[in-house]
């Protein structure tokens, strides 16, 4: 429970930060540029804007399936610190009148448009599928727990993946920085959540 408070902690202090520098990204280490819509910096955003809203939803459907204080409470924190960032990202891409949809497959600013099928509403590496959301919603107790630890290790790792990618690509600073502290949140979140799969008896990559 420790953790999950310090993980917390953690992320609220992220969100103030970045939330105040939000409206100053346009021209945020980038010369005034805006970024174009097939970049790297727009593609992120568009991307990790739908990956942050399954997550979101994810968080709230094992909030209402156990009464486990310390799931909750992961959950919580984890809907609260995506949708965030997810407005923020949001945000961005008002802000520099771009489009939040594109006609290319997800992640092509990755170069990896191809990645991930789309089958069964799973857009893009780590999403569930939508029968997965379904039995998720199906589950409850300590099922609902596993399940929704083992859903959630897999997001974060795509989201990891994701991140790094804006990381080494995307060229405005506060949306780059934004990027690296996802990619050791949810690091951190992901040992975290290999801790509590073991205390329940499931291993942290088993989905069937």
């Amino acid at each position: 429970m420790r953790q999950v408070g310090l993980i917390a902690g953690a992320a609220a202090t992220a969100l103030v930060a970045a939330g105040a520098i939000t409206y100053a990204v346009a021209g945020d280490d980038g010369g005034g540029r805006t970024p174009s819509a097939g970049s790297a910096d727009a593609g992120f955003a568009r991307d990790m804007a739908v990956h942050h809203q399954q997550a979101v939803e994810m968080s709230y459907i094992v909030r209402d399936r156990t009464k486990d204080e310390e799931v909750r409470r992961l959950a919580y924190d984890i809907a609260q610190t995506q949708a965030n960032q997810r407005g923020m990202m949001i945000g961005w891409l008002d802000l520099w009148g771009l489009p939040k949809v594109s006609s290319q497959p997800p992640m092509t600013w990755m170069d990896m448009g191809g990645m991930a099928s789309g089958k069964d509403g799973a857009l893009m590496p780590g999403m569930a599928t939508n029968t997965e959301m379904k039995k998720l919603g199906e589950l409850s107790g300590k099922q609902a727990e596993i399940f929704y630890l083992q859903l959630m290790t897999d997001h974060h790792q795509g989201g990891v993946h994701m991140a790094q990618g804006c990381v080494d690509k995307c060229t405005v600073g506060v949306e780059k920085r934004l990027a690296q502290g996802m990619v050791d949140a949810q690091r951190s979140e992901i040992d975290l959540m290999a801790d509590m799969l073991k205390e329940r008896g499931a291993h942290r990559a088993r989905r069937a």
